[in-house]
């Protein structure tokens, strides 16, 4: 398990979550994700800076970064790509901008 793999969710609404949290503590038994909220469910959501959209197999999804949430490792399903190589700057702006309120670095 990796920052920024996605993994597919039991969830009707959720799809998808985002492992956020940092690698180094791939041992703890939870992990910090953020859910994928399909684009034509949630586009009113969409907002540049906090609430990203990535896009996965075709399909667009808004990052959801005010659902942040933490999960058991075992609740997480298949892993399905990871999405650093295209988003990783993004993800960061929209944490940072969730908890400090601007962009944090250049």
């Amino acid at each position: 398990m990796s920052r920024f793999d996605v993994y597919k969710y039991d969830n009707q609404l959720v799809l998808f979550v985002v492992e956020v949290q940092a690698d180094i503590l791939d041992e703890l038994i939870t992990t910090v994700v953020v859910p994928l909220m399909p684009e034509q469910f949630s586009a009113d959501e969409a907002l540049p800076r906090l609430k990203t959209i990535i896009r996965i197999n075709n399909d667009n999804y808004i990052f959801m970064t005010t659902d942040i949430s933490a999960v058991t490792r075992n609740s997480l399903g298949k892993y399905i790509t990871n999405v650093e190589e295209n988003y990783r700057y993004k993800i960061i702006e929209a944490l940072d901008f969730l908890f400090q309120g601007f962009r944090g670095w250049p």
